[in-house]
């Protein structure tokens, strides 16, 4: 890796600008080089998301490199530790962190996942699902409405990868999602290979799944790879985020964009990480989709 971008300029960093409709990354230490220095502008993301949980010292290397990237690109906050649908309340430590990170380099988007990560006496590395219930709806809803009033912004919320479902779900998982957005005015972070992953664990039909999200709520497009496990009982995917995008996910995700226009769309990929010009290879492809003349414009807006 090259030296650490000097002199070192601390919170004066650019203004909030919005997520191009284009291909981004996901944003890993070992790619810090590549996307300042590679002088061909064609083989640079438009953008570029990072873990805040990975910024939530007060300073050192980590932070030089990201005040020099912010000053570049447009930049998104990717959380992956709010427990949002914990019964015992968010992680509040996270939010004031992330809350600081939001002052000092303005990101244009904020999102967390559709999970819940603990309990009143233990936190989990996992994202774990919620029931699908009007009680688990008006909780949640309740913890996004504290963040986005902490942060003063709208956020987006991912869907989940899910392993198992709830016996007692009230609504479908595109109607819970609706739901949630419209009774806390979030986004939805939508990503099309958790698609994947549900429907083939849990058994959902994914070409509905992907024709009943409305393109108004989407703020932004996750594309990762996964694992694959094969059982007696049938295929298991695991949403490990370590390896291409899968034919059926870019299936899955050209029939959205054919359908909701260009949006933001990240390939992330946080496991096994690869070279730099195979993690732009798989920009290239979502940037081609995001390209072509044959896109519609957005035909659904969600009344809120």
């Amino acid at each position: 890796m090259s030296a650490i971008p000097d002199p070192y300029v601390s919170p004066a960093v650019p203004v909030p600008r919005s997520l191009p409709p284009s291909g981004g990354i996901g944003l890993k230490s070992v790619h810090y080089t590549h996307v300042l220095d590679d002088p061909a502008a064609a083989k640079r993301p438009s953008w570029v998301e990072v873990h805040p949980q990975n910024y939530f010292g007060d300073g050192g290397p980590a932070h030089r490199w990201l005040t020099a990237i912010a000053g570049v690109y447009p930049l998104s906050f990717h959380s992956v530790g709010l427990s949002l649908g914990s019964a015992d309340g968010l992680n509040e430590y996270d939010l004031e962190k992330i809350a600081a990170l939001c002052d000092r380099y303005q990101p244009a988007m904020v999102s967390d996942h559709l999970s819940w990560s603990g309990n009143a006496h233990d936190r989990y590395p996992d994202l774990l699902p919620l029931p699908y219930t009007r009680e688990a709806l008006d909780h949640l809803a309740g913890e996004i409405g504290k963040v986005q009033d902490r942060l003063q912004r709208t956020i987006l919320i991912e869907n989940p990868s899910r392993y198992l479902s709830y016996r007692d779900d009230e609504m479908s998982e595109t109607d819970f999602i609706h739901a949630m957005c419209k009774k806390s005015g979030c986004g939805l972070l939508f990503d099309i290979n958790n698609v994947e992953v549900s429907a083939t664990n849990v058994g959902l039909d994914m070409e509905a799944y992907i024709d009943a999200i409305d393109p108004a709520i989407v703020g932004e497009i996750h594309l990762a790879g996964h694992a694959r496990e094969n059982h007696d009982s049938g295929p298991l995917l695991i949403d490990n985020h370590g390896s291409i995008v899968s034919e059926v996910t870019w299936a899955l995700y050209r029939r959205f964009i054919e359908r909701a226009g260009a949006k933001p769309t990240l390939i992330e990929w946080d496991s096994d990480i690869p070279e730099y010009g195979v993690l732009m290879a798989e920009v290239a492809k979502a940037d081609t989709i995001l390209n072509s003349p044959s896109l519609e414009e957005p035909r659904h807006v969600l009344a809120r």
